[in-house]
């Protein structure tokens, strides 16, 4: 077929939809605050089914807000979803992956982000928590200046975990400079060798508090080994057990450095990525064992940031968004027993896969939208959008005219998003080791070509479904939630169509769809 699929009706394919730009003259500007969970699966809250643990405060969110059933994502894993969400841009266009530790910032300041947006538009804008977008031009000096880093995208303050709490260097790294350095004991980090004296799990592993796989079995810090090598930094290294404290404690100075203006915050957590080390507080307090304990913390650090928000009286003009950065995980390099005491709870809820996978549950996130002042509580919606979104969703709401060059990928989703709709994408893509893309009830993942490897590692080492197959595979969602049906050569006009509309994605700088 030669016609480029724009707006289809064929085969049960939806037409395209257009959303209506909501009245700038009917809304507050608010503050803007998105929790981003990390690895935190559909099921893993209360609304959504969770067992074995509780989540009161995330609750209290979906009953005074929108409590979303298709919303993903923009892709599988960590990385390309931030950086995705922070630049509306597929991560297939940046190649983006998982980083090491010490990448070099992966957002060329020169691209225009959402905070970007937002502080031209009188936004105040902080990240705190998990980065892991990489730091500085490569060949990072850990005890000079790091930059560029957040503060050159857009951001006014960051607190940071430099990459993930299972890579090194284990320090709090805030604006430009690590917390607590001592000049005398200065940081080395290497991903090739071992430049270190401190012991490793991979030679050690009596000394851990949790095992580890070889990957992970790196550096010992804190009774944890980690993936790479760091040497010094002493007074500088954090302990796992606070983070909910110590990153709630910033997010909460911001907030209430700027609550007499507009500000934007991004609390990128790092609950609930391993390694799981729940503080004292709520260690042996789920029926799950640490992954349900750290759920319960992760709640617990969501409610102390609400509660500066209430205490100021700012939170009723707030939108605040609510949502993970993937799929759940169980096992991802640690031994902490995830699996054998995960009971008859279903992290990714209703859907086959998690983390790194094709599958629904790959991308598929819980999301809640709590905007007191606009938003009606006690919603569900079932509008399909991204988190890529966010950008042009935001921008409508201040009455911003991107340009054409800014946010290729991101579509203005404000009327579902506020909840005057249910209307949502018409075409979707989700991203992972393979592209998928929905359209309505049809999801469809395009082959592996014969001279790329199919990644078998979800299945042998993560017990997680990849959805990956040198065969088309359609799926019809409606009734094949799980994506066990493949019923590609039963509609080879839907899978032509859809693989057209991939190929003109992918293909182009901007989309079709925008």
């Amino acid at each position: 077929m030669k016609k480029i699929l724009t707006c289809l009706a064929i085969a049960g394919l939806i037409s395209c939809n257009k959303q209506t730009k909501v009245d700038q003259n009917t809304i507050d500007k608010p503050n803007i605050v998105i929790f981003y969970v990390d690895d935190l699966g559909y099921g893993d809250i209360g609304v959504n089914g969770l067992q074995g643990a509780s989540t009161p405060e995330i609750d209290k969110l979906a009953e005074g807000g929108i409590l979303f059933t298709d919303v993903h994502s923009p892709h599988a894993t960590c990385t390309p979803s931030r950086y995705s969400m922070l630049t509306g841009e597929y991560a297939f266009r940046k190649n983006a992956q998982i980083l090491p530790g010490d990448a070099p910032l992966l957002i060329n300041p020169n691209k225009k982000t959402l905070p970007d947006m937002l502080k031209e538009q009188g936004y105040a804008t902080a990240v705190v928590g998990k980065w892991h977008l990489g730091l500085g031009n490569g060949n990072v000096d850990w005890n000079q200046a790091v930059k560029p880093g957040p503060l050159e995208i857009g951001f006014d303050y960051s607190f940071l975990l430099p990459s993930t709490g299972d890579r090194v260097p284990s320090v709090y790294l805030e604006n430009h400079h690590v917390v607590n350095l001592d000049k005398n004991d200065p940081i080395t980090v290497s991903y090739k060798k071992n430049i270190s004296d401190r012991p490793t799990g991979n030679d050690q592993p009596e000394l851990l508090r949790q095992g580890a796989d070889q990957q992970h079995g790196n550096t010992i810090i804190n009774g944890i080994s980690r993936i790479g090598y760091m040497k010094g930094g002493e007074r500088a290294l954090w302990t796992d057990e606070d983070f909910p404290e110590m990153l709630a404690g910033k997010a909460s100075d911001f907030i209430t450095k700027h609550k007499d203006e507009h500000f934007f915050l991004y609390f990128a957590f790092h609950d609930i990525h391993v390694p799981r080390l729940p503080s004292d507080r709520f260690r042996g307090k789920s029926e799950m064992g640490v992954r349900g304990d750290v759920i319960l913390q992760m709640d617990y650090t969501t409610g102390l940031v609400m509660k500066t928000l209430k205490d100021l009286g700012i939170d009723k003009n707030t939108l605040v968004i609510f949502t993970s950065d993937n799929g759940a995980v169980l096992t991802d390099g640690y031994d902490d027993q995830a699996i054998e005491l995960l009971g008859d709870h279903q992290p990714n809820g209703p859907f086959s896969g998690g983390k790194y996978s094709s599958y629904e549950g790959g991308t598929r996130v819980p999301m809640i939208a709590y905007w007191p002042n606009k938003i009606e509580a006690g919603q569900v919606n079932n509008a399909t959008f991204s988190h890529i979104d966010f950008y042009a969703s935001f921008a409508d709401l201040l009455g911003v005219e991107l340009p054409k060059n800014v946010a290729v990928d991101s579509k203005n989703m404000l009327p579902p998003l506020l909840g005057e709709t249910d209307k949502g994408r018409d075409f979707m893509v989700e991203e992972g080791f393979s592209l998928a893309i929905r359209n309505g009830q049809w999801k469809y993942i395009q082959p592996i070509p014969k001279d790329r490897r199919i990644p078998n590692f979800m299945e042998k080492t993560k017990n997680i479904e990849g959805g990956l197959s040198r065969k088309p595979q359609l799926f019809n969602l409606d009734n094949d939630l799980q994506e066990r049906i493949n019923i590609a050569s039963q509609h080879p006009e839907i899978v032509e169509l859809l693989q057209q509309k991939l190929d003109s994605i992918t293909s182009s700088s901007t989309t079709l769809s925008k």
